[in-house]
């Protein structure tokens, strides 16, 4: 059996599914994380990269030999690593993996040594920021209690927009004002996690933690961005929360710092971005060793989620799931077998059939292939006009 074909579909709201199929007509899907994709006429970067890597490391080969593939896609590259060819490599891995599990009438993770665990919990952002919003801690308060009132124990939110490099005693008090309310509403059996995605200076990271850790979050997450790696140590050294971070780092290499600082107790690899399903169970494996849990990343399609609840059954350390798309009925119209995105009491139960288990509706893809996936994304400014995090 070879890979003998493959195709990319760009689908709405801005995923990109990867079918790959084989000599004997086996079919394979993964998910690739877009990256590159603002608006204008140049296609996102991580088609070009996929191109590349399937005709230069893929075709022709035994789709049985994960590891190999992933060697020779990552490896080969003198300029390795990075957003966009690690994206790349990840859906073409995922789908490599459905390969396997389906020729093995096998779910993926049978195929990493088992599940370790019988359902996998999930959590729900929770919406604190927005021009329509007169008032955020009341809106986030009533947008939690209602998503612990349909099985929910824990949520997500961002407690600031964006941040001076030294921001004002006012600021710090929203913040305050609105994560209070949350966890007013919600009450101490609910985990609130808190992502300060990356906007805030070091001074105003640890600021914010020691203002906020009263309201004992699950984790602060990106407290400061990922460049800054010597700045989570005292970070965490600074609060008694739980410190997260992982979304852009994408490989084991990536996080080898972070860990062998003691700077992170729960690590958010996103399958999609940092090379599939091979490289986050060695990140989860990794993790274990500092007694650190993962925590996956995955704000797209449901590939992308499915390929997480796989690394999530097999990883003792794993200890929740991030998902956007199981109450969107648009998101699952790609998927014959909805139901496996069902969540009961906050959690899923493990994805039972074979490969990856989710069943691609490949007429509803290819109605809606060919859409534009750019987007405006524009600079955030600080009240000086300087550019700062968005």
């Amino acid at each position: 059996m070879r890979v003998t074909d493959y195709e990319l579909f760009a689908v709405p709201p801005r995923w990109q599914f990867l079918k790959l199929e084989t000599s004997d007509g086996r079919v394979g899907w993964g998910e690739v994380y877009t990256k590159w994709h603002f608006a204008g006429d140049s296609e996102p970067a991580t088609r070009s990269a996929v191109d590349q890597l399937m005709h230069q490391y893929v075709l022709g080969e035994d789709p049985s030999r994960i590891e190999y593939c992933w060697q020779a896609m990552y490896r080969s590259s003198f300029y390795r690593g990075g957003p966009v060819h690690m994206s790349a490599i990840a859906g073409i891995d995922e789908a490599l993996w459905d390969l396997k599990g389906k020729e093995a009438d096998m779910p993926v993770y049978d195929l990493l040594g088992g599940a370790a665990r019988d359902r996998i919990r999930l959590y729900h952002h929770v919406r604190a920021h927005g021009d329509d919003v007169s008032d955020p801690a009341a809106a986030a308060a009533t947008e939690a209690r209602e998503h612990v009132e349909a099985g929910y124990d824990a949520v997500k939110l961002v407690p600031t927009g964006g941040l001076e490099p030294v921001d004002t005693p006012a600021t710090v008090e929203r913040a305050r004002e609105i994560v209070g309310a949350v966890r007013e509403a919600v009450g101490p059996d609910v985990d609130v996690a808190l992502d300060f995605h990356g906007r805030a200076s070091k001074a105003m990271a640890r600021r914010l933690a020691t203002a906020l850790e009263e309201f004992e979050p699950m984790f602060i997450e990106e407290p400061v961005t990922p460049e800054q790696d010597r700045e989570f140590a005292r970070v965490a050294e600074a609060t008694t929360a739980p410190i997260a971070a992982g979304e852009r780092l994408y490989t084991r290499w990536d996080f080898r710092p972070l860990l062998e600082a003691d700077a992170v107790d729960i690590v958010q690899p996103d399958i999609s971005s940092a090379g599939g399903i091979t490289e986050t169970k060695k990140i989860a494996d990794a993790a274990e060793t500092y007694d650190v849990s993962i925590a996956p990343h995955c704000p797209i399609g449901p590939l992308a989620l499915a390929a997480s609840l796989h690394v999530d059954a097999a990883a003792p350390n794993a200890l929740i799931q991030e998902q956007v798309i199981v109450d969107d009925a648009d998101a699952l119209a790609y998927v014959d077998n909805g139901e496996i995105f069902e969540p009961t009491d906050g959690s899923l139960e493990l994805p039972d059939g074979p490969g990856l288990g989710v069943d691609i509706d490949e007429d509803r893809v290819r109605e809606r292939a060919g859409t534009d996936l750019g987007f405006d994304r524009s600079p955030g400014h600080r009240a000086d006009g300087s550019v700062g995090e968005r």
